[in-house]
């Protein structure tokens, strides 16, 4: 008896074994199986551990400068408590966001990208995960900095006018919005990556696109103009980011919708272009 060494149609994903009926492959490919190679390949990357390090000491270490330095009644008085104790989010956001890049425009730089299409011929299964993986893994690890840093600056702030507990009305939901903040601003850098495959070329489009170009906007003398910058996604990031409302800045849920909106137009422009053009 022979058997043949092809399969047909209703074999589909089958292995023949001899005589015997075909055995289905043992592996698959799934979206939790996806996700999990993306884990695996962001936590084992020695530049993850450095950025994100060196991230969260930039929020803690200035926060304990700004909570060991300052005095009541100077010129910070009138400040935010969150926004004054988490000032370091302002370095700390560009280390997450270069994090994100590397992400995508990293696996382009080594040509490990073609590894990952070829394992997953859709490919947009392996953009999703790779989003789905660092913003988990980005507002988890932001979101406990934040707390730290805020509980460890009220240890110097707590016989002053910035005094405040995370019980405060405002308070946790701000932390927990500045990290948010951090987030999608670094999936929009991710985006970037996709779009750009090139680390110096989408850490440039980042940083002039997203950070100077709203500040370049805002010298425009006209109303609609500041209106519509109030929307971008520094600014719309420094609204989520305050526990008390900021002037002339978005509601925390608007600027929530507007920075997801953002993020969501620039990952959708990275699936749109995956699809169409060679890795």
């Amino acid at each position: 008896m022979t058997t043949t060494d092809t399969a047909g149609p209703d074999t589909a994903g089958l292995v023949p074994t001899g005589p015997t009926a075909p055995v289905r492959l043992p592996y698959r490919i799934t979206p939790a199986r996806v996700l999990r190679s993306e884990w695996h390949k962001l936590w084992s990357l020695r530049s993850t551990w450095v950025t994100i390090v060196s991230a969260s000491a930039l929020v803690l270490g200035i926060g304990l400068i700004m909570g060991g330095t300052y005095t009541s009644g100077g010129g910070d008085s009138d400040v935010d408590t969150v926004i004054l104790t988490l000032y370091g989010t302002l370095l700390g956001q560009l280390c997450i966001a270069v994090l994100g890049i590397l992400v995508t425009a990293g696996e382009y730089s080594t040509g490990m990208i073609r590894a990952s299409l070829t394992a997953v011929p859709s490919r947009l299964p392996v953009l999703w995960a790779k989003a789905a993986v660092f913003a988990a893994s980005a507002f988890s690890v932001m979101f406990v900095t934040g707390l730290i840093t805020f509980s460890a600056a009220q240890l110097f702030l707590h016989d002053t006018d910035q005094a405040a507990s995370l019980s405060d009305p405002g308070m946790l939901r701000a932390v927990a919005g500045n990290s948010a903040g951090i987030t999608l601003l670094s999936l929009i850098a991710l985006g970037l990556g996709a779009l750009f495959r090139s680390v110096p070329g989408a850490i440039g489009a980042f940083i002039g696109g997203v950070m100077i170009v709203p500040e370049i906007l805002g010298m425009i003398p006209y109303e609609t103009v500041e209106s519509a910058i109030t929307y971008f996604p520094t600014q719309a990031a420094g609204a989520l980011g305050s526990a008390t409302p900021l002037p002339d800045a978005a509601s925390p849920g608007t600027a929530l919708l507007a920075l997801c909106l953002w993020a969501a137009a620039v990952l959708g422009a990275a699936a749109l272009l995956l699809r169409h053009r060679d890795a």
